[in-house]
């Protein structure tokens, strides 16, 4: 399913819009889309303000598509059905090394990392009525929504709550669907991963109560030792729900292009995510990590060219082993 939310391109204000001004577009396209994820999640929602940010200042339509989300993108960057997306470096690892379960075999090497976006907390939600207050109390049989069919939280969430010794039914759909099914009583829980404030959480909570529940110390232990995970903090501000800062695990997410993707165009994205972060912070709050510092998080693909130029151009040093070709 493909929804293109084609935006024309607006006249910007010269302070951002002039330095793409200098540069050689003889070989941009006249427009571009950006593989996010399913509506309801925060890919969806951070990807298409961002498509709208780059086509208002950069002279070309840009739009986002609907997708399955990492592992889907990687397939679809790497292939050039699309030019850029968004991935997490779990997904983009195993991809990576050939083992996507899209193409098993398939080594998806033509993709370059642009810019570091957010951390995924991987986290769930149940309605308060369920009275399951922690991971310990999902009874044996319960329904798990798990998002989207090969998503990050698909991939990643039902090996973790194996781990942990949970026993479950597995169900797939947009984080929206689920949010719905939860609301209705059809599933027990949803195991979200996306970056905070997830928007299916946050409409959730304002038409019903509902739990949103962490890790005890052991939990968090146990996951960060078994996956490529770190412990992350959901702040209590996040969400209405929480009294308290709830422990999770999380995953680094990037934005990627195709390595072939034109230098300057990707150097120009570039500049314009890194150097407006208040403009990204505007689009979604999980944005405030969108910063250049965090380029180190990146611990799996090749950087692309353009990328890496501003990276180095700024201080942020990419050696020339870590550039893709």
């Amino acid at each position: 399913m493909k929804i293109q939310a084609i935006l024309a391109a607006a006249v910007a204000s010269a302070a951002i819009a002039s330095p793409a001004m200098a540069q050689d577009k003889s070989d941009w396209p006249e427009s571009f889309t950006i593989g996010t994820a399913s509506q309801g999640g925060t890919y969806f929602a951070y990807g298409s303000g961002w498509a709208n940010f780059m086509a208002e200042n950069l002279g070309i339509s840009g739009g986002a598509e609907i997708t399955g989300g990492p592992m889907q993108n990687m397939a679809l960057v790497h292939t050039g059905d699309l030019s850029f997306g968004l991935t997490t470096m779990g997904p983009a690892r195993e991809s990576l090394e050939g083992k996507s379960p899209l193409a098993p075999g398939m080594a998806m090497d033509n993709v370059c990392a642009m810019f570091p976006m957010y951390e995924t907390p991987f986290s769930i939600t149940t309605l308060a009525s369920s009275g399951i207050t922690s991971i310990d109390e999902i009874p044996d049989g319960a329904t798990i929504g798990f998002g989207p069919s090969g998503s990050t939280s698909d991939t990643y969430f039902p090996r973790m709550m194996e781990t942990l010794g949970v026993d479950f039914e597995r169900r797939n759909g947009s984080w929206s669907d689920l949010g719905g099914q939860l609301q209705d009583g059809l599933i027990d829980v949803v195991a979200f991963a996306a970056g905070i404030p997830i928007p299916a959480v946050s409409q959730l909570e304002v038409q019903t109560d509902v739990n949103i529940i962490g890790m005890s110390d052991e939990q968090a232990k146990t996951i960060t030792e078994a996956f490529p995970v770190s412990e992350f903090v959901i702040p209590a501000s996040t969400y209405q729900s929480l009294e308290e800062p709830s422990r999770v695990v999380s995953m680094w997410n990037f934005a990627i292009a195709n390595c072939d993707a034109p230098e300057s165009l990707v150097y120009e994205m570039v500049k314009l995510t890194m150097e407006n972060n208040d403009k990204m912070v505007s689009i979604h709050k999980a944005a405030r990590t969108t910063i250049p510092e965090n380029y180190t998080k990146n611990n799996v693909l090749s950087w692309h060219p353009g990328a890496a130029r501003w990276f180095n151009e700024n201080g942020y040093e990419i050696p020339e082993s870590k550039i893709g070709k």
